[in-house]
């Protein structure tokens, strides 16, 4: 018999510390850590040959990206990790000098939040966020 717990004591009784580290395929395990680096301004923080595995700290506090190398990336259907930033504009900018690959322009739900989805040189989806709730 299932237990039916409130969602505040279902995620103490999981015990959640407040971490989250998004795992996301790649092919070429050095060139992806260059680009989440170099273009996305994550730290780098170790890599782990054996498995293939490396791990950047996102600007975001206690939110990682794993990266695991694969033989290939099938493209579409996973998780897209969305990053809040202040102007989405000026980030735009940054992401535009780095010939970095966007899904269209800039999509807005007025008062609401603004967007922008990019690529990884896999073709992972990312996403940018600006929130404009309370903006006049």
């Amino acid at each position: 018999m299932a237990t039916t717990l409130e969602a505040p004591a279902r995620a103490a009784a999981l015990g959640y510390d407040g971490g989250l580290t998004c795992a996301i395929n790649v092919t070429d395990l050095d060139a992806s850590i260059a680009w989440y680096r170099d273009v996305l301004g994550m730290n780098f923080l170790y890599r782990v040959d054996e498995i293939a595995w490396a791990e950047l700290e996102s600007p975001v506090g206690r939110v990682n990206i794993g990266l695991a190398q694969r033989e290939s990336v099938i493209q579409g259907g996973g998780a897209t990790p969305t990053f809040g930033v202040i102007d989405l504009d000026a980030a735009k900018a940054v992401l535009d000098a780095a010939g970095v690959r966007q899904d269209g322009p800039v999509q807005e739900i007025p008062a609401m939040v603004r967007l922008l989805t990019f690529y990884d040189p896999d073709g992972n989806a990312l996403m940018l966020y600006q929130d404009l709730a309370g903006q006049g």
